[in-house]
């Protein structure tokens, strides 16, 4: 589906593909000048039962910005899993920390709603895969368009772990577990003609918005009563092709607008997730 990605700039060469996510999500708040929001210490499967190595970004949180100390506990969760807390067993001579995790609670449940955008930027893409995570919507599509810049469909960003770094980074800020599923698709016609909401025969009944400013049928604001589960279709940059209006339309897609004003593609697919997810109930 992808070409071989290029090389990384040297500020990311660092092998990323065999470090963990968690240093993955350090270079990219350091690519963006912040610091570090960590609300829960977040585990992948296979490093249950292993020590948390010393230069760790998480055992660097908890020892150097927590001040947690061996007997101590944080708050923790396994990607996929549940939450709950986690206790310093022992840091070892070689600055390693020995931990033990007791897990009693499930993850938040996911707003019913799945966003689909054009190919943004991918610095873009970084922040707001990150931030759909953070509102815990089910799923992310991503989807090349008539209008979009063609060379983002190529971005490194889905094969070399970055996508999925920044999807864990928002889930760690909202103190969850999970994280949307993520797809892509080089054109619109192909989304459409799989109709991926449509795969386990559960949303049968969704509601399927495409945002659009230019051919409103409608406001999203004015969307009537609450639909169980919304689909909801953002353009890129330059918004939808009238042939891909048409497609939309023939698929059954209502085209709703956000107003007059001409939005950045992130800015317009937060805005209609949030949207939709006061639609669904969500947010009351």
């Amino acid at each position: 589906m992808f070409r071989k990605p290029p090389s990384l700039p040297v500020k990311a060469r660092y092998t990323i593909l065999s470090q963990s996510w968690i240093k993955v999500i350090v270079e990219i708040l350091r690519e963006d000048g912040n610091r570090l929001k960590v609300n829960i210490i977040l585990f992948e499967g296979h490093e249950l039962g292993k020590p948390l190595p010393r230069r760790d970004e998480r055992a660097v949180h908890l020892l150097k910005v927590l001040h947690k100390r061996e007997g101590d506990r944080f708050d923790a969760g396994v990607l996929g899993g549940n939450l709950g807390t986690g206790r310093i067993a022992k840091v070892n001579g070689d600055g390693s920390i020995t931990f033990s995790l007791e897990l009693y609670a499930s993850p938040p449940s996911r707003s019913p709603v799945r966003m689909a955008v054009g190919f943004p930027r991918p610095i873009q893409l970084r922040r707001l895969l990150r931030d759909l995570a953070n509102l815990g919507v089910e799923a992310v599509d991503l989807i090349g368009t008539d209008l979009g810049e063609k060379s983002y469909r190529d971005t490194a960003l889905l094969l070399d772990g970055r996508a999925k770094a920044a999807l864990i980074e928002g889930a760690v800020q909202a103190r969850d577990t999970a994280i949307p599923r993520l797809s892509a698709y080089p054109f619109l016609h192909q989304w459409l003609e799989k109709r991926p909401w449509d795969a386990d025969g559960l949303h049968l009944d969704a509601c399927l918005i495409a945002a659009d400013n230019v051919r409103p049928q409608g406001s999203l604001s004015l969307l009537g009563p609450a639909p169980p589960y919304i689909v909801a279709a953002v353009g890129s940059e330059r918004g939808w092709s009238d042939r891909e209006r048409d497609l939309l339309e023939h698929a059954g897609f209502r085209r709703l607008s956000m107003g007059t004003r001409a939005l950045r593609t992130e800015t317009a697919c937060i805005a209609a997730a949030i949207l939709a997810m006061e639609k669904t109930g969500e947010l009351r």
